[in-house]
Parts: C-alpha cells; structure tokens; sequence
C-alpha cells in the first residue's frame, strides 16, 4: 500500500494536546519542547471535549481511551496534521479517515513488548498452578495445612502453548516459554522465516482452528481488526477443550465474552486469564464471582520502564514530523 501523504512543512513549535495523563518527566520534556497543553486529570474524554480539543491544534496525542472516529477527525481543525498515539494499537483510531485528511499517524510499537510479554507468561503459569486461588486461601484464614490432595494444579512442561500472533509480543512470548519445555505452536496472517521458527522451536498452524485443537493453553497477541473481532466465539473455545486455558492481553473484542463466560460455567474450557475485556472497565460479575478466573486491570505494559520508552517515542515521532521529516514510526493505513 502506497504511503500517506507527506509535507515537509510543519511547525517548529507546534501545539499538543494530550488526553491522558503521562509519566512527569515526559510530560516535562514534551512542555520544554513543544506549546503542550496538558490536563489536570486524568478521567478519559468524552466526545464532545476531544472535539473542542482537537480544533486549534497541530498534534493529537491519543490514548487506547479516546475514539478518534471519522466525526471527530472530520471535525478537528485545519491545523491537526499529527495523531501521535501513546500507545502501539490503533484499533481507535480511522486511519482511513485519517489519510483522506492527510493527517499522519503514529504510534509506539516495540516499547511494550518485554513487559507485556512478562505478564503474559505470568498468566500462563499462574492459571494451571493456580497460583491466585492458593493466594486468596492463604489470606482467608481457613487454611488447614498441607495436605497431599489440596489446590491439585497442572505441571506446564510438556504442555502445547498455542500463540495466535506471532509479532513483536508473540516471539516474545514463545522465547520465554520456551524455557519452561513446553511445546509451541503458532497461528498468524504470514509464517514467520524457518530460521525464527527454528530459534524459537515453534510450529506453525495454517488456521486458528488448527491451533485451538492443538494447544493446552492459548494466548493472543493478535491486533484488533474487523478480521478478529469475535473470532474467539464459543466453536473455538469448544474446539480448546475442558483441560484447555485462554490467556488475552491483547484486546477484549477479540473474544466473545459471553461465550467465554459459558464456556467457563459449564467447564468447556478449565480456566481463563484476562487482562481486557470487550466492555471495560466494566467488568461482567460472572466473571468476577468465578474461581477458574485470573482478572488483572489492563496492566500488560504497566511498568515506569514501559511508560517511558512509549513517551520517548512519542516525543521522538511529534520532534521528527515537527523538523519536516517522516516519523520513525509512522502507521499506514494497512498496518493492522
């Protein structure tokens, strides 16, 4: 796909708008850089408030929390040329609506990576061991003793790891857990080279059926498209199996969640790890009251180290489209 447009003419100070709250030492840098306007809080914006945001304004800086629509692009005013996303996901913004205004996008993908990457190997040995259940028992206060039958959990050696994605956080993932002998075995849009697959000791499947019906537990590092919304759905899950775990860090409309709620009731699957969800921050209190259940707040990239390294990219992106240069990491319309 041929690139979006691009204009060596930009201002040298331009003016930024940042929705969320970010880290004190990017927000700092950004204010000595650019005319940065920040927000005293940090509660996600309503439509309304992004559309007044966005109409005297050269960059937008995005969060996940924030729908950057075809309305509201078409809205903003002459002056927005730059969306520089803190974040790697642009499921919420239209960059179809994005190129027809000549607006750039950017995003910060690598930045996250190592630390999302540790918690979804987090999850997928907290689940089989149950290790959050053992925790709360410890805490209750009702704890007998040991005993040669209690909080029975599932070795991971010797278990088939299923990664539907194999990006940046995928690899990621299978090199951690190859470590623990597990078998992998992967399902994404284009094969990885022989030479990836052979340092990773991973498999490629053809199908995401093919991996549901292959791993003991899945994880899913795949990007939120009109292609995989939903595609999780109770067929898959059942083709998962009762001895089978799902682990999402990725996006929670990947997922049917009530199918995934089903499945957990009537023990089509034996346990789940979710870090998103399709309506949060609503969280469904089926989910909540369930034992087999590990629920984490959207932490996947919640470390300083993670935080900063997105801003620095973000700065890095606003600073190299503001000098009249192409950003380093600049979306086109096809990259999801």
């Amino acid at each position: 796909m041929s690139e979006a447009p691009f204009s060596s003419a930009r201002p040298s100070r331009p003016r930024v708008f940042v929705t969320r709250r970010l880290p004190e030492a990017v927000e700092r840098r950004m204010g000595e850089l650019f005319d940065v306007v920040l927000r005293a809080d940090d509660a996600p914006l309503d439509a309304a408030a992004l559309a007044e945001a966005v109409r005297d304004i050269d960059v937008l800086v995005p969060t996940i929390t924030d729908r950057i629509d075809a309305d509201l692009i078409a809205a903003a005013g002459p002056r927005l040329t730059l969306i520089a996303n803190f974040g790697n996901g642009v499921d919420h913004i239209d960059l179809k609506a994005a190129r027809a205004r000549r607006i750039v996008v950017t995003n910060t993908p690598g930045a996250l990576t190592e630390d999302t990457a540790d918690l979804a190997m987090s999850l997928i040995l907290a689940l089989p061991r149950r290790i959050v259940e053992g925790e709360r028992v410890a805490r209750s206060g009702t704890w007998a003793g040991w005993s040669p039958t209690a909080m029975l959990g599932h070795r991971i050696g010797g278990r088939t790891l299923g990664i539907l994605g194999m990006g940046r956080i995928g690899r990621a993932v299978a090199a951690r857990a190859k470590g623990f002998g597990v078998e992998i075995v992967y399902h994404n849009r284009r094969r990885l080279p022989e030479a990836i697959e052979a340092e990773l000791g991973a498999t490629y499947l053809p199908s995401a059926d093919a991996l549901m019906e292959a791993a003991d537990i899945v994880s899913i590092h795949c990007p939120l498209t009109a292609q995989t919304h939903g595609m999780i759905d109770a067929r898959r899950l059942g083709l998962l199996g009762a001895d089978g775990y799902l682990v999402n860090i990725a996006r929670g409309e990947i997922v049917d969640g009530e199918a995934v709620i089903r499945a957990l009731e009537d023990k089509v699957i034996a346990g789940a790890g979710l870090d998103v969800f399709d309506h949060a921050p609503v969280i469904d209190p089926r989910l909540i009251a369930m034992e087999n259940v590990l629920l984490l707040p959207h932490i996947a990239s919640a470390t300083h180290e993670a935080r900063a390294a997105q801003g620095a990219k973000v700065i890095a992106n606003i600073k190299t489209w503001a000098d009249g240069h192409r950003p380093p990491d600049q979306v086109l319309e096809g990259w999801v």
